[in-house]
């Protein structure tokens, strides 16, 4: 059997996506810059494309600038919002101690420019509060920035909230919606989001096509210089069959999404109580406040890069909050941040589930988890220690 439940790092594209893709890569292949017919037929896409997004998203289609991913969303945001405050000689912003390293990277860059960043600390369940946003802003705040669902644990935050807080502030709202966007209903407007990145291979669409959401009246700083392409926001031409296939995946997922989330809730209970069965366990994050198809779990006493490798040869795709498999002997920084000790944030794993995984893939995930996990225990010296009453148990 062969299980890929490592969603929430990519997904599979849809047939309608790839579909919606093929004529602007075999017909309309026009530069939507030219004024030739098949130029301005891929411009009409882009439009169509902007239309769809903004649709979905309760905002102006002049609000969307389309992005090759969340990662240049999130730098092109917070560094818009930097420059604007570092000209009324506001430099302080505020985020959260577990958001994407394209959030994090960017705030130590402007750390070394002389902004002060506030990182708040989150809770073990793996939120915020709007309190600790309002006690945090100050009359120097030019930006906060917080994710709308994390990227390992599937906590979602009380982005509305937050963004009343803000707005009642005069400060500027930005949200890492990467995770959220077609799995969580997002209305920028009811919501006071000011800036909004997302990335279409999240919900079934290309890789290397993203968008962000930029209220009217936010003068954005260029990434990238050349033409005028974007209305002067980003220039290069731009990814024509990838911005129409990311806006019929969207559109896909937004009106599929209260169906796929009742399947995947259902599926991720399940699981979260199958594996919590496994002696010595803990969900990571919210038990309700997560994403339908998330699902983090630590074990003690074992490596979450053996546990990967062992599920794999198994045929289950999975990932791990441990940082090890791309070089690092870190453990994630969110399990960190919600307070996990180093020795148990390596034990973790995720699984991120879509509308085609099964009961009988749940089923054989819970089976054979159990089964990797007993086998790593039985050769690990940590856990003999643990056994024989040498160390004690961190996870009861």
């Amino acid at each position: 059997m062969k299980i890929y439940a490592d969603n929430a790092a990519t997904t599979k594209m849809s047939r309608r996506a790839i579909d919606a893709m093929i004529p602007y890569m075999e017909k309309v292949y026009g530069n939507p810059s030219s004024l030739y017919t098949i130029g301005q037929e891929a411009a009409e896409a882009l439009e169509s494309a902007r239309q769809t997004m903004a649709e979905h998203l309760h905002c102006m289609p002049r609000e969307i600038l389309f992005t090759s991913g969340g990662s240049e969303a999130d730098n092109q945001a917070i560094l818009s919002a930097a420059r604007l405050g570092e000209k009324k000689g506001k430099k302080h912003i505020i985020s959260t101690a577990f958001e994407h390293h394209a959030v994090l990277h960017t705030l130590n860059r402007l750390e070394k420019e002389g902004f002060e960043v506030t990182l708040l600390d989150v809770h073990e369940n793996g939120l915020v509060t709007p309190q600790q946003v309002k006690e945090a802003i100050r009359p120097d705040t030019c930006l906060v920035t917080v994710m709308y669902a994390n990227n390992e644990i599937g906590t979602i935050q009380p982005i509305g909230e937050i963004g009343s807080v803000c707005r009642e502030a005069g400060v500027l709202f930005h949200t890492d919606a990467v995770q959220a966007a077609g799995h969580l209903p997002i209305d920028v407007q009811a919501q006071n989001i000011d800036m909004l990145s997302l990335s279409a291979h999240k919900f079934h669409g290309p890789k290397g096509v993203g968008a962000l959401y930029a209220k009217q009246g936010i003068r954005l700083t260029n990434l990238i210089e050349g033409g005028a392409q974007e209305r002067g926001r980003r220039g290069g031409t731009e990814n024509v069959p990838g911005i129409v296939g990311m806006a019929a995946a969207f559109a896909e997922s937004c009106a599929n999404m209260e169906e796929t989330a009742k399947k995947l809730t259902a599926l991720r209970d399940q699981l979260i109580e199958g594996l919590s069965k496994i002696p010595h366990s803990i969900l990571n994050g919210d038990r309700t406040k997560r994403l339908p198809g998330n699902v983090n779990f630590c074990f003690e006493g074992i490596e979450g890069e053996s546990l990967l490798l062992l599920l794999d040869d198994a045929g289950i795709s999975a990932s791990s909050g441990s940082a090890c498999t791309s070089g690092s002997l870190d453990p994630s920084h969110v399990l960190l941040a919600i307070g996990r000790i180093h020795d148990i944030a390596h034990g973790s794993l995720r699984l991120s589930l879509s509308e085609e995984n099964t009961e009988e893939e749940i089923a054989y995930i819970i089976q054979t988890t159990g089964e990797v996990v007993d086998y790593l225990r039985k050769m690990s010296p940590v856990w003999r220690d643990l056994q024989e009453g040498k160390r004690s148990y961190v996870i009861q």
